[in-house]
């Protein structure tokens, strides 16, 4: 498929098509807007750049004169280009594209008077009128870089048609994501009614890295939403607040699931929340998962069955040499020495034995502030909105917990982590007076000390790899967690291991990127 033929579409159903072309955009990409004189460009790139900034009213004048205007936007930078003007395809040069490419997207009208500078590689949009002089015909094409694209494009229009969510007066806003690959956005209907579309095709598996299976495979990764679609319906079932399913389709990956709005936790701190209220509702919550045994087989719609998967060694070190793939070269600029991989293996497969020696509880995995949204209507423990949890396992209780406490994104003081570490021990203990906190201990701080490390790798990733350096900035935290991890007794040979390898000095040192 490369083409893509809508007749007869009204003003709010150019908006609407402007909607779904803006969610799948992405940095470098040109769009190029062709017709006669009022045939609608202007009209359809106006929506375009209102809706990629987020703001209806925006004001959007034609550049027919200045032949080029710029909007800084929340995912990239848009430059919208008029060569209705250009005398010849050189002029284009002097106008930047190249540059705006680099920044963001081009959106070009009469992109005939470009010439061969308009890239190959385009989106395009022929209007022309309509069998009625309000109506529009629009013909949208893909070179073949777009076509995947194109036909993910249209397989969410025929989805949201099937579920219901396909007119034209229903708005179809990206939400800006994190780290993530999925993509969602905000539809909203006239009478108010939200929902969230979710867009996550399977992914393909990573090359083996060992014993000839993938990182995602050996991490226990979710490839699809059937994980989503299990896991949430059982935790709705323990009492807990995940998205409801309205509409799902498990082979192409495309959910619309409840909207829990946007008290996302990390946010409410900055608009001034209480951060004792919020931490100590989600640790009400850890206690009221951990009082319902995680099912190991859970059916699905379709007929099949999801198997949750076990924590493991081969997950939590696959995790921690992260650390060695990724920080270690960007604080180095070399590889870490094979002694130095060998001895920290070791350390840490004393610990791994013995925290995978607890009992095995849910263990959400990614339990913290940017997943968590206050629901202030609901009451305990369903007032914390729970969104990301796919890769959830059975494993030791504490690392949700941990994950809480030393959350990523939020700096949370010490003082308030010892508060709620002891009330949930305390909760624990009044529901099992077989609770063993000093080995509970150990493994909050085994378990914190193996996500942070994860982490540092991980933000080194997304900063070395992905051109993502906005994460560095979170490294300063991250080590003050591990510090305060590997400082109990029982982490002394880790921690030895930590000081010698990469000392204090070095933890405040930039990474080479």
């Amino acid at each position: 498929m490369n083409v893509i033929l809508f007749r007869d579409l009204t003003e709010s159903d150019v908006v609407r098509l402007a909607d779904e072309i803006a969610f799948f955009l992405q940095p470098g990409d040109t769009l190029c807007l062709e017709g006669d004189l009022g045939t609608g460009k202007s009209t359809f790139a106006r929506a375009l750049i209102r809706t990629l900034s987020n703001d209806p009213a925006l004001d959007v004048p034609s550049p027919t004169f200045t032949l080029t205007q710029s909007y800084e936007a929340t995912r990239f930078e848009i430059a919208h280009f008029d060569l209705y003007r250009l005398t010849d395809p050189s002029e284009l040069d002097e106008l930047g594209l190249e540059a705006a490419l680099a920044r963001g997207i081009a959106v070009i009208e009469w992109p005939s008077h470009g010439g061969g500078r308009i890239p190959a590689e385009h989106l395009a949009l022929n209007l022309s009128e309509g069998r009625a002089e309000h109506l529009r015909t629009i013909e949208l094409s893909a070179s073949p870089g777009f076509i995947d694209r194109l036909e993910r494009f249209a397989a969410i229009r025929e989805f949201l048609a099937s579920a219901g969510w396909g007119a034209s007066d229903i708005r179809v806003i990206y939400l800006q994501g994190d780290a993530s690959p999925r993509r969602y956005a905000r539809l909203t209907k006239p009478d108010g009614a939200h929902a969230l579309l979710v867009d996550s095709p399977r992914r393909p598996d990573g090359p083996p890295i060992r014993d000839g299976k993938p990182y995602s495979a050996i991490a226990h990764l979710a490839e699809d939403v059937t994980a989503f679609v299990a896991i949430g319906d059982a935790l709705r079932k323990a009492g807990i607040s995940t998205p409801e399913i309205f509409a799902q389709d498990l082979d192409r990956g495309l959910l619309i699931i409840e909207d829990f709005g946007d008290k996302v936790f990390g946010s409410e701190i900055v608009s001034g929340a209480d951060q004792k209220l919020l931490w100590q509702r989600a640790t009400d919550s850890v206690v009221a998962l951990q009082s319902t045994p995680p099912p190991q087989r859970m059916a699905l719609s379709d007929g099949t069955t999801f198997i949750l998967p076990q924590a493991d060694e081969a997950v939590l070190d696959i995790e921690t040499q992260l650390l060695l793939d990724w920080y270690w070269p960007a604080i180095y600029g070399k590889p870490a020495p094979q002694s130095a991989r060998d001895e920290f293996t070791s350390e840490w497969h004393s610990v791994f034995s013995r925290v995978l020696q607890q009992p095995p509880a849910w263990l959400l995995r990614d339990y913290h502030s940017p997943n968590l949204i206050a629901l202030d209507e609901r009451t305990s423990p369903r007032d914390v909105g729970i969104i990301d949890f796919q890769d959830a396992m059975s494993g030791p209780a504490a690392y949700d917990l941990v994950s809480l406490l030393q959350d990523a994104r939020v700096t949370v003081p010490v003082r308030l982590e010892k508060d709620l570490l002891d009330r949930y021990i305390a909760a624990m203990k009044k529901r099992d007076t077989a609770f063993d906190e000093t080995e509970f201990l150990f493994c909050y701080a085994a378990l914190g000390a193996q996500r942070n490390t994860k982490i540092l790798g991980i933000f080194a990733r997304l900063a070395m790899r992905d051109g993502k350096r906005r994460y560095l900035a979170h490294l300063p935290r991250i080590w003050g967690y591990l510090e305060r991890d590997l400082a109990h007794e029982g982490l002394q040979a880790l921690r030895a291991w930590y000081d010698r390898n990469l000392p204090a000095k070095l933890r405040t040192q930039s990474l080479t990127i």
